[in-house]
Order: C-alpha cells, then structure tokens, then sequence
C-alpha cells in the first residue's frame, strides 16, 4: 500500500495514525532536517474507507505474532521510577 500511495511504509503508518481521529497525534522524534520532512510527509497522504479497512487487516489479531521486544531488551516496564509526592517543585 505504501507504493500505491507513493511513500515509504513508515510514512504510511504515521498517516494511518493521523487518520485515528482529531484527538490523536503522532509525535515522532529527530535532530534532523531530512527525517523531519519525511515525518511531515504523511499529512498529505489520504485514505478512502476501504483503504482503511485493508491497514486495519495487516495488524488484526492472529495476524502479528509474538513481543513487542526480545526479553534481553531493558524497556521502561525494567525502570524504577520514583513516586509523583517524592518530586520537589522547582
């Protein structure tokens, strides 16, 4: 679907985010110029109804298998933060 709709698969799961509803965002981090117009690409990508429905298809359930990360990953499930009324005010 990415070449159909002339951008790279990243490009095409930032849109499908941007079509989630007005109230959701993707915020995709850079320090560069060349990513950053990449990640700005994807405003301009449309979906029609039935295009949607096929994105929704290459992620339904059975069809993505196993973690989200390899167990010898340190994640933010590992880290220890400590609790909000321990934080100070500046």
């Amino acid at each position: 679907m990415a070449i159909r709709k002339g951008c790279t698969p990243s490009q095409l799961a930032l849109a499908w985010v941007h079509h989630q509803g007005n109230d959701v965002c993707p915020i995709p981090g850079t320090t560069k110029i060349e990513n950053f117009n990449d990640n700005i690409g994807p405003l301009s990508v449309k979906f029609t109804p039935e295009e949607l429905v096929e994105l929704e298809s290459f992620a339904s359930e059975g069809v993505v298998k196993g973690d989200r990360c390899s167990n010898d990953i340190t994640t933010w499930k590992d880290s220890e933060t400590p609790p909000l009324s321990s934080w100070k005010a500046a």
